[in-house]
């Protein structure tokens, strides 16, 4: 079974500049090869805990590997220099969770089986 993945960024600052505008404008199209699409952009995160500078984006891709492969692709390697050259921040590829999933898989994961 196939299952979600997301590519995350915590943009702590951006310059919103020239650079940033032309990334903007041209992400979209990167995205559409491998299925991604936006989930969080633009919006000011409601801090409940701890501090969080900055702001969220989320993309999601229908799995891993063609997250990865748009990640990688020459199209997306061509611009990120527009974001990374002119942004401080995070960027992580993460493996969503199946239908069903509850939290104590995790721990039958780590741990076995527990009664």
């Amino acid at each position: 079974m196939s299952v979600n993945a997301y590519a995350v960024a915590h943009l702590r600052t951006v310059d919103l500049g020239d650079d940033i505008v032309r990334y903007i404008e041209t992400i979209d199209d990167t995205l559409v090869p491998y299925g991604g699409r936006f989930l969080v952009h633009g919006v000011e995160p409601e801090v409940m805990e701890g501090p969080f500078p900055g702001n969220l984006v989320v993309v999601e891709f229908p799995d891993m590997e063609r997250a990865r492969a748009w990640y990688h692709s020459a199209e997306y390697q061509a611009i990120l220099p527009l974001r990374t050259e002119n942004s401080d921040g995070s960027a992580i590829l993460v493996q969503g969770t199946p239908p069903g999933y509850r939290a104590t898989d995790f721990l039958a994961k780590v741990f076995g089986t527990r009664s």
